[in-house]
């Protein structure tokens, strides 16, 4: 297994259950834990690009927690 480097969601506060994502040598991995450890999501780099954009066109700073 590649030693990963996992990035955290901007969108998480502190104390929160955040996402995170670390790139593979193919795709973008996506856990709930900066460990890695638990279920693992991997998506290719043009399907996570796609839901990027759409997160982004979506302007989800109107639903996040105060």
């Amino acid at each position: 297994m590649l030693h990963d480097h996992w990035q955290k969601s901007t969108y998480c506060g502190e104390g929160e259950s955040c996402v995170y994502a670390a790139q593979d040598t193919t795709a973008i991995r996506i856990a709930q834990r900066a460990d890695g450890v638990g279920p693992i999501v991997t998506a290719g780099a043009g399907a996570w690009a796609a839901f990027i954009q759409a997160v982004r066109a979506a302007d989800l700073q109107s639903s996040r927690k105060p």
